[in-house]
């Protein structure tokens, strides 16, 4: 089945997911102080995942300066806490992603290709950056493991669509 894009410089539908932070629970899509970047990524059966979040964690401090970051999967709680103790990121874990989540936010969707890799549908990458007021202003999304956002060129962008309000793009 075929997900619609996402329509950037439009409100994003408010949804919430479970979260290993101290709060339990992670909003998007709702009036907030500061920009969001929610980085959804495969889960605990992905060593490419690993990679790219031991990056973004790494980076973390930067980030955290513009803005608030998410990074979420459809794992169970129990797979998002055994990677959290197997990794220490310091960002806000969150897991439970659903179907509805995903095709909201124009994921491409897998099927597990085995029990080995994974037992339930999956959000492939994508990447989202969200405005105080829900709206979505910057959407990278894959349909594999293999491509992801440069995070420092991410971060450079982001910093300069932030300090200069700068319109959406691809919106026609």
């Amino acid at each position: 089945m075929s997900t619609p894009k996402p329509n950037v410089g439009a409100p994003i539908e408010p949804t919430s997911f479970p979260s290993l932070g101290p709060a339990g629970t992670t909003e998007i899509g709702q009036q907030k102080d500061r920009w969001t970047m929610v980085f959804v990524y495969r889960g605990k059966h992905c060593p490419r995942c690993k990679r790219f979040l031991n990056k973004l964690n790494a980076a973390l401090p930067a980030w955290e300066e513009v803005l608030d970051v998410v990074v979420v999967s459809a794992d169970t709680e129990e797979k998002a806490k055994a990677d959290l103790a197997e990794f220490g990121w310091d960002f806000n874990l969150c897991y439970g992603m659903t179907e509805a989540q995903m095709r909201s936010l124009g994921l491409y969707v897998s099927s597990p290709l085995s029990e080995a890799e994974t037992t339930g549908l999956f959000a492939e990458p994508g990447a989202f950056g969200i405005r105080p007021d829900g709206s979505l202003m910057l959407v990278e999304i894959s349909n594999g493991p293999a491509a992801r956002p440069d995070l420092e060129e991410l971060l450079d962008g982001m910093k300069f669509n932030i300090d200069n309000n700068r319109p959406e793009r691809g919106t026609a």
